[in-house]
């Protein structure tokens, strides 16, 4: 396990997304009720990143196509991509937000 500092939770109020990038690997990191969650960032259907698209209770549209995720376990909810976002384990200690990459 090696857990990196992406973000602080003064950066992400409740039911905020923002998108983070850390050597390769482009991540949406989301706030849900306080607790906080992370997906991969980049749409498998075009590569669009989620972080520019809509946050609506537990899922993600994707801004190009219109793809639906849910935040939480990286599953596609609606198409048309046919692959789902990759899941990081999160850690917040003290006010930082940690993520298993």
């Amino acid at each position: 396990m090696s857990l990196v500092r992406l973000a602080s939770i003064k950066d992400l109020q409740e039911s905020k997304m923002m998108g983070v990038t850390n050597t390769d690997k482009e991540i949406l990191i989301v706030n849900l009720d306080g607790k906080y969650h992370a997906i991969g960032n980049k749409c498998a259907h075009k590569g669009c990143k989620l972080s520019n698209g809509v946050l609506f209770e537990e899922s993600v549209e994707c801004p190009c196509h219109g793809s639906v995720f849910n935040v939480k376990t990286g599953k596609i909810i609606k198409g048309p991509t046919k692959k789902p976002e990759p899941v990081f384990k999160v850690e917040v200690k003290e006010d930082q937000i940690l993520v298993d990459l």
